[in-house]
């Protein structure tokens, strides 16, 4: 039976010369064929071998997306070396202490400044020599013919125990750890990926004749897991896949793009969701009415207690508002993938709306990007992550924590065999995330285990389900972060262009609903969102609770001070 690697290769042999990657730069693009990425692996595999890398060598490849990069993580996964991909916009010192934990040889870079920046750090460490610094371009730049005939499928023998890459995690809190996957792992991932995506196209696993290629529009950086698994996904199936190159100009790539559907976050899709409501709110006031009343009647026919005019109105919103602001994503879209982070329920709605499916996929790199996939045959249930992925156990444990087992779940983490044990246990890996299946199979994630906040009461306090319930009544908030691990209530920090008054309106509203112990008593307003360059989220847009406590403890301790709180009234400062 062929491993992944070989799958793949094989895909691209039949796609010839078709394209099958390209970058998009403003209007242009430049596109690869299976053919040409094939030669450019074979260039790639060629200098490995000559430089002495062996299998089971720990390489680190470091660019930003693009054509290079998936050819170089082919080569390297061709000849047994394991890739070790990073972040470009990760601080030096952290990229060096990585190179430094997992032993690698050799550092692939896109960015020759970056790489040296990386090699700085690791001398202030590290006496000894960093390992050796190749610029992805000049290894490409040799335009000799390579052979694409069968002997690009000379790969190293693979058994599914050999590992293929460490991936760090970036972390919540504490120092990222390697998560070793293996050729098992990504294999049976793989197996699940393109089921799924089949079921989307309405496909079978081998393309119909004269059918399509599968448009792909992708901005995810590949050194993340799902992210990763997503790319291996399309280049194993008959795709075209557009990489981004500019994140300032997505709209505009998505447009020239036109894709079938692509991966996201929720940050994006909830920034799309609060444009669309800002823009609304400058638009005259005929317009403001139509798709107020419009969005009105979706609601109400979708709680099924529709009027009798409201079916017209959803028309005239759906034909002359819903319909253009489909039209930015292209004529082609099917649905939208999203992960790494819950979905808040109403903008997962809001997307439905306009009748475009926000599929949700949840997982951890740990279990090789996913645990649960949206099933595009069945009706989306807003606020789930859609059942467990085939041959995949999951169930609630202590403390209403999520554990899974199954052919996904690694091995362990590179060189921490106490952090591999306290993980696994009896073959079940921990996640660390709350959550619970319905009646339907459909899993919903409340929580993180490690974000629960301890009051002084002894009162355990989940903080997303109330932070994502403040968020919605705060378009204008970038984040909304609980405080109070420790003390005696709970506090708010607010970032985004929101005044006090529109503040302490939210909580009034969401306080009454809550237990004592779950209201706000008292809030504060920052001036400048969390970002992850200021450290405070994680490269994924997940909030860093502990680096914001000790960030702004100041404030926070001010929060804490002065009179009673009443109850239900919180007194915003700033």
């Amino acid at each position: 039976m062929a491993n992944f690697p070989e799958n793949i290769f094989a895909q691209l042999l039949r796609a010839d010369n078709r394209v099958v990657l390209r970058e998009v730069h403003g209007e242009e693009f430049v596109s690869v064929t299976g053919r040409e990425l094939l030669q450019q692996v074979q260039r790639v595999r060629v200098y490995l071998q000559r430089v002495g890398l062996q299998p089971g060598d720990r390489c680190a490849l470091l660019a930003a997306n693009s054509i290079p990069w998936a050819a170089f993580d082919l080569a390297l996964m061709a000849e047994g070396v394991i890739v070790v991909p990073l972040y470009v916009r990760q601080a030096p010192a952290e990229l060096a202490a990585m190179m430094r934990d997992c032993q690698a040889r050799l550092l692939l870079t896109g960015d020759v400044a970056l790489g040296e920046a990386v090699a700085e750090e690791w001398r202030k460490v590290d006496k000894a020599d960093a390992p050796a610094r190749i610029f992805l371009g000049d290894v490409l730049k040799d335009d000799a013919e390579t052979a694409t005939d069968g002997s690009v499928f000379a790969l190293n023998s693979r058994v599914d125990s050999d590992l293929v890459t460490i991936i760090y995690t970036s972390g919540t809190s504490g120092e990222p750890k390697g998560v070793c996957l293996n050729v098992g792992n990504v294999s049976y991932m793989l197996a699940c990926t393109t089921q799924r995506l089949n079921q989307l196209m309405g496909t079978d696993a081998a393309p119909a004749s004269g059918q399509q290629p599968d448009r792909i529009f992708h901005y995810l950086p590949f050194n993340f897991c799902a992210s990763w698994i997503a790319l291996l996904s399309f280049l194993s199936r008959d795709s075209t896949v557009t990489l981004s190159t500019d994140l300032n100009r997505l709209v505009d790539e998505i447009g020239v793009a036109s894709p079938h559907y692509f991966l996201n976050v929720p940050t994006l899709l909830e920034r799309v969701k609060r444009g669309v409501d800002a823009a609304f709110a400058q638009r005259p006031a005929v317009v403001q009415w139509l798709f107020a009343r419009a969005r009105a009647g979706w609601q109400r026919k979708r709680s099924g207690g529709a009027g009798a005019l409201d079916g017209f109105w959803l028309a005239m919103g759906r034909r002359l508002i819903f319909s253009k602001i489909k039209e930015r994503f292209g004529a082609h879209l099917r649905a939208l993938i999203c992960g790494s982070a819950p979905l808040t329920q109403e903008t997962q709605e809001f997307f439905e709306m306009l009748q475009i499916p926000v599929l949700q996929v949840y997982g951890l790199t740990e279990t090789t990007g996913i645990c649960t996939m949206d099933d595009p045959r069945a009706p989306v249930e807003a606020g789930h992550v859609g059942p467990a992925v085939p041959g995949l156990e999951m169930k609630v444990a202590e403390n209403d924590e999520i554990v899974v087992r199954g052919p996904n779940v690694f091995p362990g983490y590179w060189n921490r065999p106490e952090e591999t044990a306290r993980a696994l246990r009896d073959g079940w890996f921990r996640t660390g995330d709350q959550g619970a299946p319905n009646v339907r199979g459909n899993w919903r994630i409340s929580g993180r285990l490690k974000n629960l906040i301890i009051l002084n009461s002894g009162h355990n306090v989940a903080p997303e389900p109330i932070e994502e319930k403040i968020a919605a009544l705060l378009p204008q908030a970038q984040q909304v972060v609980l405080v109070g691990n420790g003390r005696g209530y709970l506090c708010a920090l607010i970032t985004g262009a929101v005044a006090p008054a529109e503040v302490q309106a939210a909580l009034d509203s969401v306080n009454p609903e809550l237990p004592h112990y779950r209201q706000i008593r008292n809030f504060t307003i920052l001036p400048q969102a969390l970002t992850p360059e200021s450290g405070l989220l994680t490269a994924m847009g997940k909030v860093r609770r502990d680096a914001i406590n000790s960030r702004f403890q100041t404030e926070i301790a001010a929060m804490y001070e002065g009179a009673k709180i009443p109850a239900l009234s919180a007194a915003g400062q700033r």
